[in-house]
């Protein structure tokens, strides 16, 4: 009975022996520990590597999420006029329509080296003739900022989805290519050029759609999104007045021959024509 009851309590003995001993206590803690802290630490690990991923979409640097939401926003805005304060805008030359009457086609002409070209933006201004600040029509990147020499300083902002905005005879530019610009966002000084001097200090501001110049006054407080879904086939680049006149000179001059061999003695009308004096209206590319 004695062996039996030795060999059942043999067990508790053991590890009551064991439980004794000083070291194991502390053992026991620091394994525990150790175990905790691991997973702690794995857990952050990953928890941070989550939320790396929902930032940015792509990388862990977060462009591709802040390129995201400067489209998103960019699309819910309306297009406002690039100054500061549109309530103190003047138009100095409103954009030439080949739609509107001949009267507003000859204000929206700009004249420069003797000839005369249609203006393919409208030109704003303040009164006093003074320098004011320049804003981004609507959130996007910069793809141009370059000084022109007949232009002066010249910034182009692309909106995705073939639309552009782009910012002529500035004294001075703010941003930088690559710069992500928000609306409203102050990105150059107005100035002076030399292809547009009648209008002295001011900002030449060009609205285009798949590279075609659309007429900025129809989509001011109108929203981007509407913009980006003009069709190339709806906007029509301002036509060139020569080549019309000289269309029209080339039937006139087709007729009176036709004339000339049925009648010898009907003077000819092609020197009256020679006469005239063409118009070039394209204007330089910025």
């Amino acid at each position: 009975m004695r062996e039996e009851e030795k060999k059942r309590t043999s067990p508790k003995s053991k590890v009551q022996k064991l439980v004794r001993k000083r070291w194991v206590f502390p053992a026991i803690y620091l394994a525990s520990a150790a175990i905790i802290l691991t997973a702690v630490l794995w857990f952050q690990a990953n928890g941070n590597d989550i939320s790396k991923e929902d930032k940015s979409g792509y990388s862990q640097d977060g462009t591709a999420y802040r390129d995201d939401a400067v489209e998103v926003n960019a699309s819910l805005e309306n297009l406002k006029m690039p100054v500061a304060s549109e309530a103190s805008a003047i138009v100095k030359k409103p954009f030439y329509d080949d739609q509107a009457s001949e009267k507003q086609q000859e204000e929206a002409l700009v004249f420069y080296n003797n000839t005369y070209h249609p203006n393919t933006g409208v030109d704003l201004a303040v009164k006093g003739d003074k320098s004011f600040d320049v804003v981004a029509a609507a959130s996007g990147t910069v793809t141009k900022a370059t000084k022109d020499p007949l232009l002066g300083y010249v910034v182009e902002i692309d909106h995705k989805d073939g639309l552009v905005t782009q910012y002529q005879s500035l004294e001075k530019a703010d941003v930088e290519v690559g710069d992500i610009v928000k609306q409203g966002q102050t990105i150059a000084k107005a100035g002076k050029s030399l292809y547009n001097q009648e209008a002295k200090t001011h900002v030449h501001f060009e609205v285009r759609k798949d590279g075609v110049a659309i007429n900025p006054s129809s989509y001011f407080g109108k929203s981007v999104s509407s913009i980006k879904e003009v069709k190339a086939a709806e906007v029509t680049e301002p036509k060139d007045d020569s080549s019309s006149e000289e269309s029209k000179d080339s039937e006139k001059s087709s007729d009176e021959k036709t004339k000339e061999d049925k009648d010898s003695k009907q003077p000819s009308t092609e020197d009256k024509d020679s006469k005239q004096p063409s118009t070039d209206t394209s204007k330089p590319n910025a």
